[in-house]
């Protein structure tokens, strides 16, 4: 039964406690990791968020406490009071190895019923059923390790931007659903029937009114949401240090930023991130990786087979570059071995799951040269390959041929990704860099017309200005990202502030005046009465923990964590409501048909 905790108060956390403390008088609580009775002598080891700690009980305990020591079982809540002593077995790989503790008090705070799976670091128990038990799963210390590290990361984020004169000023959870690339989630009102307030894909707007108000420097670390299907790095809901900035340009705004990634990798894991960032732009990150979000922490970069091979016999090729496309490939240095015959026809299948219509390829041997198309081409066409490849003997060059030259640089930024991991390439290192000047508009296939590539506010280049009533492929805008081994942590702009450019963007995507003002009203209203020159950006809290402690997903940095069809197995989240609310809100409920 569990008993009181008056008169008992804490004096050290577990992990704490060293050969400094030998002799001292301690009270310690935590949860039972184990218990091992041998007898005529118990331990205990007693975990807390800090730690480990040793509890022994002997021939020198008082009899009702090594009784109820005895009773002890795995996840019992406990508070212990004793001497501290030095162990007489020590254990090297334990921080608390060299003490125990000589419990003279023991009392039993909380039973536990047998947990569906041990709290252990490497449980093999099914994600699913840890995800069940969060409470449970979040006792492991590689988790609370985590959620240790968000929380500094939270603490010197604000210490930062403190110190470089931003406000910190939250913004409403409940706004005006504005189009910002993805699905909003949607709150209907009780008192407005009909109408749906919309949660914040991001304080965009709010934080440009911020500027117009004449608070220069805004930041805040704002929780955000998107209703869009998830994957490791991404989650319905997630938090962004989000910040603005009058009176600047975008090498003030990227200079912010490397500083506070300076600052907070030093003072949270004391490791130096050198600065300034490289910049590419986004053509070239495009043409060298497949990828606006590049690794750069190895090489395999892409390169250009389509001029010498515009007449060549292969057919493949050639319908690719007369239609447009191109002839690209890359070469995965010392991996004949590993990419055998039936480990390219893997590669193959994978790449046609993208969004290609198959994979060539050359393996060099020793005993020559295999290749999946080598026949169709002549020895010349072939020696130009290999040129341009830099491949030698060991090696495998990768190829593939597009009418669209989207999917062919696309394709093999994936399998560049893919081949990185296979053979072993990927480092513990962090290569950052910005990647700037992206284009304005992106082509959506689906719909057949120009959107934004990141939101309509976003500047357009000062030498694009003269361009805007010609191709809209060739307009680029004033927008950053910060990418980090692979994965995109911020993304930013400097925002238009001058009514006439932006109505003129309006107009470039496809909406009218009416329907501009209908979405966007307030801001540009706002905008006539005096805007500043302002940028910013959102940098992906939980993306940037997840990326300093090497975490597989998100899940790992994120407390109470959705899956993958968006629900959370703990509470059974989203489930129905009562029909009496329903019918406050005016909703009715239709089943789906088929």
């Amino acid at each position: 039964m569990a008993e009181f905790f008056t008169g008992m108060k804490r004096t050290h956390y577990c992990g704490e406690l060293r050969a400094q403390q030998i002799g001292q008088e301690i009270t310690v609580c935590g949860w039972t990791q184990r218990q091992r009775d041998l007898g005529q002598l118990i331990f205990i080891d007693l975990r807390d968020r800090t730690g480990l700690l040793q509890l022994a009980f002997d021939d020198h305990t008082e009899k009702s406490v090594f009784e109820k020591a005895a009773s002890v079982r795995s996840e019992y809540v406990l508070a212990a009071t004793g001497v501290l002593r030095e162990r007489s077995s020590k254990n090297a790989e334990l921080p608390t190895g060299d003490v125990e503790l000589e419990v003279r008090e023991l009392r039993i705070l909380g039973e536990s019923e047998t947990p569906p799976f041990e709290i252990v670091d490497d449980c093999k128990t099914a994600e699913l059923t840890r995800l069940k038990y969060r409470y449970l799963d979040l006792r492991r210390p590689a988790l609370q390790r985590s959620l240790m590290v968000r929380h500094r990361v939270a603490k010197v984020t604000r210490d930062y931007f403190d110190e470089q004169g931003f406000l910190e000023i939250e913004t409403p959870m409940l706004i005006k659903s504005t189009p910002e690339g993805a699905r909003d989630f949607l709150v209907p009102s009780r008192i407005h029937k009909g109408s749906f307030y919309a949660l914040p894909q991001s304080p965009q707007m709010y934080k440009q009114l911020c500027m117009v108000a004449g608070f220069d420097r805004y930041m805040q670390i704002a929780r955000c949401f998107r209703d869009e299907d998830l994957r490791a790095d991404r989650q319905p809901e997630f938090t962004q240090i989000d910040l603005e900035m009058s009176f600047v340009d975008m090498d003030d705004v990227l200079e912010i930023g490397e500083g506070y990634i300076r600052r907070v990798f030093k003072d949270v894991l004391g490791v130096d991130i050198p600065t300034p960032f490289p910049r590419l732009t986004y053509n070239e990150v495009m043409e060298r990786f497949g990828s606006d979000k590049p690794d750069l922490r190895y090489g395999m970069e892409l390169f250009d087979l389509t001029d010498g091979l515009k007449n060549c016999g292969f057919s493949v090729f050639r319908s690719a570059i007369e239609g447009g496309g191109s002839v690209r490939g890359i070469t995965a240095k010392g991996a004949v071995k590993t990419y055998t015959r039936k480990e390219l026809d893997k590669l193959t299948e994978f790449v046609r799951g993208i969004g290609a219509k198959g994979l060539a390829w050359i393996r060099l041997t020793d005993e020559g040269i295999a290749s999946s198309f080598a026949k169709f081409l002549s020895e010349e066409e072939m020696q130009g390959i290999l040129r341009t490849s830099g491949a030698e003997t060991g090696d495998v060059v990768l190829v593939i041929a597009d009418a669209d030259n989207s999917t062919v640089l696309s394709t093999l930024g994936a399998l560049r990704c893919r081949a990185a991991e296979r053979l072993g390439l990927i480092s513990d290192r962090y290569c950052f860099l910005w990647v700037v000047k992206f284009p304005f508009f992106e082509y959506d296939k689906e719909n057949g017309q120009w959107i934004a590539m990141h939101h309509p506010f976003t500047s357009p280049t000062d030498d694009c200005l003269d361009k805007l009533d010609g191709n809209k492929g060739e307009v680029y805008a004033k927008a950053y990202d910060m990418v980090l081994n692979g994965v995109e942590l911020s993304s930013g702009s400097i925002r238009i502030t001058n009514p006439d450019l932006q109505k003129k963007m309006f107009e470039m995507l496809g909406l009218s005046d009416e329907e501009a003002y209908e979405k966007f009203g307030f801001l540009t209203d706002a905008f006539r009465y005096g805007a500043p020159p302002h940028g910013g950006m959102g940098i992906g809290l939980d993306r940037l923990v997840m990326q300093m402690l090497g975490a597989p997903t998100l899940r790992d940095v994120v407390a109470f964590p959705k899956v993958q069809n968006a629900s959370e197995p703990m509470t059974s989240a989203p489930a129905g409501v009562d029909p009496l609310q329903l019918e406050e809100l005016g909703i009715a409920v239709v089943p789906a048909q088929e």
